[in-house]
């Protein structure tokens, strides 16, 4: 079964510190369609911080997502909607051990003796801890 990110494109700060930032809403299991109507939802109900008076407001929709256009009165803003299918995630919880390989655990060294208990007159020690430790980059 596909996870789908929900992703926002949206348009932050004003005039010439005007950026586009990206975030993941929400991520949704299941099918393409069940997700993009998902997506859809949000793009309905979702309203910008920017313009604070909008004048109008266009929600567009271009294959895999949706674009809104608020227009204010000075500036417009566009707000970005996009499914994409999850691929990889780092910080995604770890399979079961049934399903993955096991890989052996790389040998940590262990931890130097500790450095010398010499400080100057303000507290701080005359050698750093990290100085002479083999398991650091």
């Amino acid at each position: 079964m596909a996870t789908w990110g929900l992703i926002i494109e949206m348009t932050v700060g004003a005039a010439e510190r005007k950026r586009v930032e990206a975030y993941v809403l929400a991520h949704v299991e299941g099918a393409r369609e069940e997700a993009l109507a998902e997506l859809e939802r949000r793009a309905r109900s979702f309203r910008p911080e920017h313009p604070r008076s909008p004048k109008r407001r266009r929600l567009f929709r271009n294959g895999d997502g949706f674009l809104l256009v608020s227009d204010g009165a000075l500036q417009s803003y566009s707000v970005r909607f996009t499914l994409a299918e999850l691929l990889d995630d780092t910080a995604a919880p770890a399979e079961p051990a049934a399903t993955r390989e096991v890989e052996p655990e790389p040998a940590v060294p262990p931890p130097p003796s500790p450095p010398s208990e010499e400080h100057y007159a303000d507290g701080v020690p005359v050698k750093p801890a990290w100085l002479g430790r083999i398991d650091l980059p």
